[in-house]
């Protein structure tokens, strides 16, 4: 039986943080962690919207501010839930260094700022993957009974699994990418701004440094800044019902200039929408792929 954390305020993300950190130390006496995620959800509910830190993340990913939340940002909200599941010393691995792999929106409709939100979230679904372990975080808002606004984040630890170690595939060869309908600069400093106003403080973000001791040769720009970015390039135009599918590539590493596309399309089906992407401008590989449908 699912075991429901019913929260009277969110969780502060420093806190958070640390704690993760700790997690990290392997402690005597201390069980270790286990192979299943835990059964347990986290709910908090009467939250009312920080128009200064709407604010700070709309200048920090180049969005609108405006009286709406954009798509992306009840993902702001909903992290430190999801995180505070993923730091627990029962958790199946570290929560520090890992990263996103794939992300899913659907919403259906847009949101006020005054409207009171309700959240719920829980993560599911582990599973192997070539490089690591893969989960799935879900998180829900509601306003009242009606459901507004569900996320899955598909969060990669890499560790070595029993699919590691196979054949790699042929390495694609470079290619020269088309031109872009603009290109998209983002430093250091942006991504502070971005951590700052989206509480995600992960260290493979905050400064070279840090990120080298993950495996990064620099620090990267956070997957979901970039999904916010991207949306920029069709602001106005992003209907109030839709569902935003995101596959993260290689990682922007910063600072950076890449490539943004954004073409209009129709599926067989008659589903009108958008194909967007980040490129990198010279090797041409994906940062990021998305559907706006």
């Amino acid at each position: 039986m699912t075991k429901t954390i019913s929260l009277g305020e969110p969780p502060k993300t420093g806190n958070l943080y640390l704690k993760a950190a700790l997690g990290a130390v392997p402690l005597p006496l201390v069980a270790g962690r286990k192979s299943e995620i835990p059964d347990r959800a986290i709910e908090l509910k009467g939250v009312q919207v920080d128009a200064d830190n709407l604010a700070a993340y709309c200048h920090a990913t180049g969005l609108r501010f405006g009286d709406s939340l954009p798509l992306t940002y009840p993902f702001v909200l909903t992290f430190p839930l999801v995180m505070q599941l993923v730091v627990a010393r029962d958790f199946p691995f570290v929560a520090v260094g890992a990263v996103h792999a794939e992300n899913v929106i659907e919403r259906t409709r847009e949101i006020s700022v005054s409207e009171p939100l309700d959240f719920h979230a829980h993560v599911e679904n582990l599973r192997e993957h070539p490089k690591g372990l893969l989960v799935d975080a879900i998180s829900e808002v509601r306003v009242g009974r009606e459901l507004v606004w569900r996320q899955v984040t598909t969060f990669l630890h890499q560790q070595r699994t029993s699919l590691s170690g196979g054949p790699k595939p042929e390495p694609k060869p470079e290619e020269t990418p088309p031109p872009p309908l603009r290109t998209l600069r983002v430093d250091q400093a942006q991504i502070h701004r971005y951590a700052a106003a989206s509480g995600d403080r992960n260290p493979i973000h905050m400064s070279a440094l840090s990120a080298k001791a993950f495996g990064f040769p620099r620090s990267i720009a956070h997957g979901m800044w970039s999904a916010a970015a991207i949306l920029g390039a069709i602001e106005g135009r992003v209907p109030a019902q839709s569902t935003y599918s995101v596959k993260f590539g290689k990682p922007i590493l910063l600072p950076a200039t890449v490539n943004l596309y954004a073409d209009q399309v129709s599926d067989a089906d008659g589903t009108a929408g958008w194909d967007l992407s980040l490129k990198h401008p010279k090797k041409g590989y994906p940062h990021l792929t998305a559907t706006l449908r």
